[in-house]
């Protein structure tokens, strides 16, 4: 009985984490729709602008969305966009279709999350031609991995693993190509 406990409890914080991805997905489409920052994308993750936010967490996401936006700009270009960018725990972030609109993309962009936040994330894609058609721009062979957990391109990868599972996220990322020497700032996504 004990075990089945720690099950349902560990399943029950992993659902509380999840939700953050709606929950800021829903904040940032808000702020945007507001004039806060342009994020042409976040409108087919977020089906609505969603009920009104307070000023100070649109300021908040604003602060957050804008200084790890500056950070990751000075890094791809101090690379000249020889380097790659890992975002863990990624949701619904659209920094891959602003580096690739903005001409900053680097050698590979790798994002992970949870399989199920990564499932909806790859649906997205798939059936809204405006998330689709920059990564097909940036793909130049006929070899896109696309399954239900994943997706590999030649410059976007999208991975589901459990950020817990270090061995399990070292051996997929060795299966999606990541290079081992070459600059890569890892953080963690403002969604």
């Amino acid at each position: 009985m004990a075990s089945r406990q720690a099950f349902t409890d560990s399943d029950t914080a992993d659902e509380a984490v999840r939700a953050t991805c709606d929950d800021a997905t829903v904040c940032k489409r808000f702020a945007t729709s507001k004039g806060y920052w342009k994020d042409l994308y976040i409108q087919y993750f977020a089906r609505s602008v969603g009920e009104r936010k307070a000023p100070e967490i649109n300021r908040g996401y604003y602060a957050r969305v804008k200084g790890v936006n500056h950070l990751l700009d000075a890094f791809i270009r101090k690379t000249e966009c020889d380097c790659q960018v890992i975002n863990l725990g990624a949701g619904l972030d659209t920094t891959f279709w602003r580096l690739k609109e903005e001409n900053l993309l680097p050698r590979k962009y790798f994002e992970v999350d949870f399989p199920t936040v990564v499932a909806r994330k790859i649906h997205n894609i798939k059936t809204k031609p405006p998330l689709s058609k920059p990564l097909i721009e940036t793909h130049s062979t006929d070899s896109l991995l696309l399954d239900a957990n994943s997706l590999d391109s030649d410059r976007y990868c999208l991975i589901g693993a459990d950020l817990r599972d270090i061995s399990g996220l070292d051996e997929n990322s060795r299966n999606f190509n990541l290079i081992q020497n070459c600059p890569q700032p890892l953080y963690q996504s403002v969604s």
